[in-house]
């Protein structure tokens, strides 16, 4: 099984109220369309491909590569689920035959795309909308309001570019052999620690190096620390030990961060598996391989899906596939967004925690 046309960068393409904006930069595969107003309950990005004709003028576009259960003139320009249309594993030393940048010979095999919903020090906690049609990205709301993670002093926001790997689930009906925990029902989280400031949206390669086990609320919730591939210290980074030795205090600030963030909600400090401790890279993509194999019996309807929206463009021979057409039906029949007000980002309060 494989889906279509693994993704180099997003660009911003269409917004409520206006006409379609340009895009701001020119070297992505895949665009992304923004409705309603940041910071609202209507706020929605979802993603599309790039045309064929944009993409054979950028030189990238070789039907060879493509999924061969797609006709060509339906593999580009469309609507696209973000949780299972864009591929989780870059398989190939070269992208329809274009060599990747920092990526040893030996790292191919950990190379993932990872989609960011949450830019570093932002607050707005933005995810994948797993039960909505397409599964654009949205604001999280809890209780009737927009979730903000609070600024716990002496961190602002997120303190690592934030997001999830496609094409994979924690099954919420499956123990998880390490923790003796079921699965959350989300993709797999990915916390990346290079050193550009990203954008919601984009989507870039990752090597994986490690993990951490948070249980939340008795599930298993792993967060998967990543860098980059593109990043300029990448090549330093192979495995966990790398980010104790190149980023001191950085691992020990994210068990801090995942600890406290719900703290100042009024909730008790999060617990871990194995005492808090990170895994290393072989354990974390045992993970991120055992969640990928989860998503594909649910695209193959082999288990129970509950209320995430499994409809897709590309995955081949799943009973949830759809065609273009249909995607984009789907997407025109959700309420047009309102014209409410941005609600306050609750973003500048402070909270000091012993």
């Amino acid at each position: 099984m494989r889906a279509l046309l693994p993704l180099l960068s997003v660009v911003r393409g269409w917004r409520v109220g206006a006409a379609a904006r340009p895009p701001r930069r020119v070297m992505s595969l895949y665009l992304t369309e923004e409705r309603g107003l940041p910071h609202s309950e209507d706020y929605r990005l979802f993603f599309r491909s790039a045309s064929v004709s944009r993409l054979e003028h950028m030189g990238l576009f070789n039907w060879q590569t493509s999924c061969s259960c797609n006709a060509p003139e339906s593999v580009a320009g469309h609507y696209i689920s973000a949780f299972h249309d864009i591929p989780l594993k870059v398989d190939s030393p070269k992208e329809n035959g274009i060599p990747r940048k920092k990526a040893r010979n030996d790292e191919y095999k950990n190379l993932f795309n990872m989609v960011v919903e949450i830019p570093r020090w932002t607050n707005a906690k933005m995810e994948i909308s797993t039960e909505e049609p397409m599964n654009p990205i949205k604001q999280d709301v809890k209780s009737g309001k927009l979730r903000f993670i609070p600024n716990i002093f002496p961190h602002k926001g997120y303190i690592w570019n934030y997001g999830a790997f496609p094409q994979t689930w924690e099954d919420p009906y499956q123990k998880d052999k390490n923790t003796n925990c079921t699965g959350d029902n989300d993709p797999v989280d990915v916390c990346e620690i290079g050193s550009k400031v990203l954008s919601r949206g984009d989507v870039i390669q990752v090597k994986i190096l490690g993990t951490l086990a948070l249980i939340d609320q008795g599930a298993t919730d792993w967060k998967i620390i990543t860098i980059n591939v593109n990043d300029p210290e990448a090549e330093k980074f192979h495995d966990i030990d790398d980010v104790k030795k190149f980023k001191p205090g950085y691992l020990e600030a994210t068990l801090n961060w995942f600890r406290l963030y719900k703290v100042p909600d009024g909730k008790p400090e999060n617990k871990f598996a194995f005492n808090g401790e990170f895994k290393n890279k072989a354990f974390a993509i045992e993970v991120v391989n055992n969640s990928h194999e989860c998503w594909k019996a649910m695209l193959m309807k082999k288990c129970d899906h509950g209320a995430i929206s499994c409809t897709n463009v590309h995955v081949c021979d799943s009973p949830f596939r759809c065609s273009p057409e249909e995607a984009r039906s789907l997407i025109e029949s959700v309420p047009a967004p309102s014209m409410s007000k941005e609600v306050s980002k609750e973003e500048e309060r402070w909270h000091f925690l012993d």
